[in-house]
């Protein structure tokens, strides 16, 4: 390669491109096929998600009222408001103005952290009531049977009350004395419809026998059973179909008003959250890591001394946050203590350090961005997954 070359050739762009443009559109498509293969996988839980609501709509029904609707909706204003900054800094990165491209960051990073935050309340309200993934969830089922019925019975009683907002005024207070028994027979089943018949028409029964016993290894719950699955079309006129049909689908059933085999599913719900909001909370952090590179880069001597000392003493503010809301362990507050005072006593070593540096610029200009609008792109996506993740486990019904 010749000198001239060389003098001409911009220190951003890499030698196997000619220009500043071919290595953009480069790392554009690189980037969206990357985002189709994030699509596929979250694909796949989405599609999960679909066939076990479809197959079991009246426990998603119950058990989704465990989730606090309001801070969903905080956390989506929160995400869309970052989508926002995000996308502001790439406009600002194309304009060259570097100072606002960096405040723009930031803020996009105090928005997925807040985020965060706010994730870490719901998922230790879900803790404490014995609702969290695998076996630990109060309704989880061993041969067929509650491994905690006592616990199960409280945390039933924690969906239904939480969920009393959402809940028509006819449901009432009868949730408090039906959990005597959380393993109810098909004729007690029966009877906790019975506050309901001033209001619901005539059901048909249905008709259908249940099918002989199936070979050994079965889960037993499946062979004694007394109530035979039936099809989408007659559990309108059954059970909670005809219920909803009857209140204009404004009915929430209770744990007792579930089937028994329903009764039995309950946890998968709470397994469906756990692994979708789990997966999207880390390409979240994920972002933020990403975001937090792209800052330092765009930053002059003064950003570039403060990040990271910074990010460091957020760190510990989240896990002295985290140890007051589980009312956790010493070590957990020394650790975070410690991470806060190392984060500080950093910063300000930097900050002597780089004022007394001259003034340089970021990396980036309006010829060169393309490391920002890449990262944009992968925030967007993260931002958009959750669009669809709120009203599918939050607003269902």
């Amino acid at each position: 390669m010749s000198t001239a070359h060389d003098h001409d050739h911009p220190a951003h762009l890499a030698h196997h491109f000619e220009t500043s443009a071919q290595q953009m559109e480069s790392g554009k498509l690189g980037m969206w096929i990357f985002l189709a293969t994030e699509i596929l996988m979250f694909g796949g839980l989405f599609c999960a998600y679909a066939i076990y609501r479809s197959n079991n709509p009246d426990v998603f029904l119950f058990a989704h009222r465990a989730l606090d609707t309001t801070w969903g909706a905080i956390n989506t204003v929160v995400l869309l408001a970052s989508s926002f900054t995000m996308a502001w800094g790439v406009r600002a990165a194309q304009l060259g103005q570097k100072k606002l491209l960096v405040g723009l960051l930031i803020a996009t990073m105090l928005g997925g952290a807040g985020f965060m935050l706010i994730k870490t309340v719901e998922y230790k309200a879900k803790w404490d009531h014995a609702l969290f993934v695998g076996t630990s969830n109060a309704f989880y089922q061993n041969d067929g049977k509650l491994t905690n019925a006592y616990q199960a019975e409280h945390s039933a009683d924690y969906i239904e009350n939480h969920g009393a907002p959402h809940a028509s005024n006819d449901h009432g207070d009868d949730h408090g004395s039906a959990h005597d028994d959380t393993s109810h027979d098909g004729d007690e089943h029966a009877a906790s419809h019975d506050t309901h018949a001033e209001h619901a028409p005539p059901v048909e029964v249905s008709k259908i026998t249940r099918p002989a016993a199936a070979p050994a290894g079965i889960n037993p719950s499946l062979i004694s059973n007394p109530h035979p699955a039936i099809s989408v079309g007659e559990s309108m006129t059954t059970g909670i179909g005809a219920m909803q049909a009857a209140h204009h689908g404004s009915h929430y059933p209770a744990f007792t008003e579930l089937a028994p085999l329903d009764r039995g599913r309950t946890h998968i719900f709470f397994q469906i959250y756990f692994a979708m909001t789990g997966l999207h909370g880390l390409h979240v952090m994920i972002g933020l890591g990403l975001i937090s590179w792209i800052c330092y880069r765009a930053g002059g001597p003064l950003t570039r001394a403060l990040l990271v000392p910074g990010l460091l003493a957020a760190v510990g503010l989240y896990f002295t946050f985290l140890w007051q809301l589980i009312a956790g362990p010493w070590w957990v507050l020394g650790i975070a203590i410690t991470f806060i005072a190392v984060g500080i006593a950093w910063s300000l070593k930097n900050f002597v350090a780089a004022r007394q540096q001259k003034d340089v610029e970021g990396e980036f200009s309006s010829e060169y961005y393309t490391p920002v609008d890449l990262v944009g792109l992968y925030w967007h996506l993260v931002d958009l997954i959750w669009i669809f993740l709120f009203p599918l486990l939050y607003l269902i019904h």
